[in-house]
C-alpha cells in the first residue's frame, strides 16, 4: 500500500516530528512529548495537521434529501453557516462512519439548490464515498474534494486570539459548531469552523491544499512561540479525556449509535427515512443489551483495546475499546462496552490484563471538566 503525504508532511519532518503511517497517510505521531503537546492544548494553543480527513461536497436541488437519507441526524435543521455531528448508519444497525455535516452558503448554487460539505474520517474515505454514491438517486451532484483540501485544527483557550491576528472575520462571534468563510493570512475562501476534537475550544480551518503550508507558517508566526505543533498521540489523549468516540475503536460497523451513547444524533423522529431507522426505533423502545461506558482504572496500568471486562463474580461482561494515561488526571482511563446491567455509574468492574485482574469503575465521561 502506498503511503500518501499531506500538504504539510515536509513541514512536520523539518520540525523533527516522529512520523507514522495512519489511515494510509504519513502523519506526525509526536513532536516533543504527548504530555507537553496535550497540556499546550489544555492550557494554551496547539495546532494539528488533519489534512488526511475526507471532504465531500453535496450540491443540488435534492441535496438535502440525499444527506437526510444517508445520515442519522436531522440536516433539515441546519441553517447556512451551521454544522452538526452525525453518522452514516449501515443497513444492520451499525455505523459506517461518523462525520460533520456543514450547510454551505449558496452563492455558487443555481436557483433552488442547496450545498453541504461532509467531513469524514481518513480511513473511511473510499467506503463512505461509495456508500453515498450508491444512494444518490436524487437531482444532486457529488464532488470529492479530499485530495485538494488541507485542514488545520488550532485548538486550546488561546487559539482564537492567535488566529484573530490574521483575519478581519470576528472569530469570537462564531458560535460552537458554526462557521464562516473569509480571508486568513491573505488566503481567500478559508472555512473558519468553531469545531474540534479536543474539548478545549478552538478552530478548524479548511483551506486549498496548495495554501496549507503558508497558513501553517502564518499561524506559527502569529503565535509568537506560543503555538505548539501537535501529533496524533496527543490528539488521542485529548479526545479520550472528553470521552469522544474514535471510529475503528469505540464505534464500528458492528456498533449501534444507541449503544454508543449517540442517541442524540440519531433522529428517529425526522420525517426522512434513513438506513436502519427501524432498528434504532426498536432499540429505543426495547432497550439495548450493552452500552459504551467510561472506565477509570485503580492501578497504574493502562487498559488496551480488546482487553476483557469482568464483573466481581468473574463473569465476562464486556470489552475495552480505547485506553490511555490521562495527562490531566495522571491515571489510566478507558472506554468500553459492557452489559447494560453493569453500566451504572460507580459500578465496580475488573479488567483482565493478561493473567492479572485490575480494579476499575464505570464513570460518566467527560473524564475531565474543562
Amino acid at each position: 500500500m502506498n503511503i500518501k503525504n499531506t500538504p504539510l508532511t515536509d513541514t512536520h519532518i523539518s520540525l523533527g516530528a516522529k512520523m507514522t503511517p495512519f489511515a494510509g497517510y504519513n502523519m506526525p505521531l509526536v513532536y516533543t512529548s504527548i504530555q507537553e503537546e496535550h497540556m499546550a492544548v489544555r492550557k494554551g494553543v496547539g495546532m494539528f495537521d488533519v489534512s488526511h480527513m475526507g471532504e465531500f461536497i453535496v450540491k443540488g436541488k435534492q441535496a438535502l434529501d440525499l444527506v437526510q437519507k444517508v445520515t442519522s441526524n436531522d440536516a433539515s435543521k441546519l441553517e447556512i453557516g451551521h454544522a452538526q455531528y452525525s453518522c452514516f448508519p449501515n443497513n444492520d444497525g451499525g455505523i459506517i462512519d461518523d462525520l460533520i455535516v456543514y450547510r454551505l452558503p449558496e452563492d455558487q448554487c443555481a436557483e433552488d439548490e442547496k450545498a453541504y460539505m461532509l467531513v469524514v474520517n481518513a480511513s473511511n474515505i473510499e467506503k463512505d464515498w461509495s456508500w453515498i454514491k450508491k444512494h444518490n438517486t436524487y437531482d444532486t451532484r457529488l464532488i470529492n474534494i479530499s485530495e485538494h483540501t488541507g485542514l488545520l485544527a488550532v485548538q486550546g483557550p488561546e487559539a482564537v486570539a492567535v488566529v484573530q491576528k490574521l483575519t478581519d472575520v470576528n472569530i469570537e462571534n462564531i458560535g460552537f459548531y458554526n462557521f464562516q468563510k473569509g480571508s486568513v493570512a491573505g488566503i481567500e475562501n478559508v472555512v473558519i469552523s468553531a469545531t474540534g476534537y479536543t474539548g478545549s475550544g478552538g478552530l478548524e480551518l479548511y483551506v486549498d491544499s496548495k495554501d496549507a503550508s503558508a497558513l501553517w507558517n502564518a499561524i506559527m508566526e502569529a503565535g509568537d512561540g506560543k503555538v505548539v505543533p501537535c501529533g496524533l498521540g496527543s490528539r488521542d489523549t485529548l479526545r479520550m479525556e472528553m470521552g469522544y468516540c474514535l471510529y475503528g475503536n469505540d464505534i464500528t460497523d458492528e456498533t449501534s449509535p444507541i449503544e454508543a451513547g449517540l442517541g442524540w444524533i440519531t433522529k428517529t423522529k425526522k420525517e426522512s427515512d434513513f438506513s436502519s431507522k427501524s432498528i434504532f426505533l426498536k432499540q429505543r423502545s426495547e432497550g439495548v443489551k450493552r452500552k459504551l461506558v467510561g472506565i477509570k482504572v485503580h492501578d497504574r496500568r493502562v487498559p488496551r483495546q480488546g482487553y476483557e471486562i469482568e464483573d466481581e463474580q468473574g463473569n465476562v461482561i464486556g470489552i475495552v475499546t480505547s485506553g490511555t494515561q490521562s495527562p490531566m488526571l495522571d491515571v489510566p482511563i478507558g472506554m468500553g462496552y459492557v452489559l447494560k446491567s453493569s453500566s451504572a455509574i460507580g459500578s465496580k468492574i475488573l479488567i483482565r490484563m493478561r493473567k492479572k485482574l485490575i480494579e476499575a469503575e464505570v464513570v460518566k465521561p467527560p473524564f475531565v471538566q474543562i
